[in-house]
């Protein structure tokens, strides 16, 4: 870990805080909720010592990234144009890119929006979400799943956040990161608190106290803005209704992964849905027992499946 490289890019009216290591073609991380660059730091020794220059921000709004204080600046364009920025600044004209859970979904619209900025992409945890133009982001988890669900009670600015305040941060972490319940109806449910508290396997007290460490002094609302802005995306992005995704895919999501199991996704997967909506989709990797939080769980497994398939390029 000492021999990552911490600096500071100023892109897109932000101070970015990027993490690096290596020489060679270069692969950008893009991490998920709630978590930050470190969540990657496997990967990032692994495919460094592999001839790859990696590189893993901390997202607009967390860890040691500027936190803008207006919700509104936390829609997809803003965050792809950090990292537009970031390319140009740091004079790269392509990259791999690698993203997981919210970093997913960041990767499929800059893979949408800039696609001649990406030469292949390994995606985790969430499938492309092509826009349905008769209903929003929110209203559509609302219909399924009703008012309770995490995404909708995430809509309103400081409500979350007050409950987390009331839970010790690392013991937060260690709940959530260490959740494998796979049903979305239980995802982050209100009485977090009472979910057991485990450090699991592939975790070290050292990791949580990481997490908790930023967490304690940014707190929560940074990433909670990404929920906040789904309908505000949905809104700016109606000229991409039908847009496709044309980069080469490769796909890897775990089966006990809340995301796996919200209705209509398998089907969506595996039955034509997916392959229309982003035709380079080359791979689609189910991988058994494993939740949301593969990217760790399984830190090597995912160092290889993003060697194997970016090698080829």
């Amino acid at each position: 870990m000492e021999k990552i490289e911490h600096t500071k890019v100023a892109t897109n009216g932000i101070n970015m805080h990027v993490a690096s290591i290596g020489k060679g073609p270069p692969i950008l991380f893009l991490h998920g909720y709630p978590e930050l660059w470190y969540s990657w730091r496997h990967q990032l020794l692994s495919l460094s010592s592999l001839g790859y220059r990696c590189i893993a921000p901390d997202l607009r709004g967390y860890g040691d990234t500027d936190a803008p204080h207006s919700v509104e600046k936390y829609t997809v364009l803003h965050i792809v144009g950090d990292l537009v920025g970031l390319l140009d600044a740091l004079e790269i004209d392509q990259v791999f890119l690698v993203g997981h859970d919210w970093g997913a979904i960041i990767a499929w619209y800059f893979s949408l929006f800039r696609p001649d900025r990406i030469k292949a992409l390994v995606n985790t945890s969430v499938p492309f979400m092509p826009r349905d133009p008769t209903v929003t982001f929110v209203q559509s988890y609302r219909n399924h799943f009703g008012d309770d669900y995490y995404v909708v009670c995430y809509q309103k600015p400081g409500e979350a956040e007050a409950e987390y305040a009331e839970i010790d941060t690392a013991k937060l972490f260690r709940i959530i990161l260490s959740y494998r319940d796979p049903r979305p109806e239980n995802a982050f449910p209100r009485d977090l608190e009472k979910l057991p508290d485990t450090l699991p396997c592939w975790l070290t007290n050292k990791d949580i106290n990481y997490y908790a460490k930023k967490f304690d002094k940014t707190g929560f609302s940074g990433g909670l803005n990404y929920y906040r802005n789904f309908d505000r995306t949905w809104e700016l992005t109606a000229a991409w209704t039908e847009a496709q995704v044309k980069v080469p895919v490769k796909f890897i999501v775990g089966n006990l992964d809340i995301t796996y199991n919200i209705p209509g996704i398998k089907e969506y997967i595996h039955n034509g849905g997916f392959q229309r909506d982003v035709p380079l989709l080359k791979e689609v990797v189910i991988m058994e027992n494993v939740a949301h939080f593969l990217i760790q769980e399984k830190a090597d497994e995912i160092s290889d499946h993003i060697y194997d398939f970016i090698k080829s390029f």
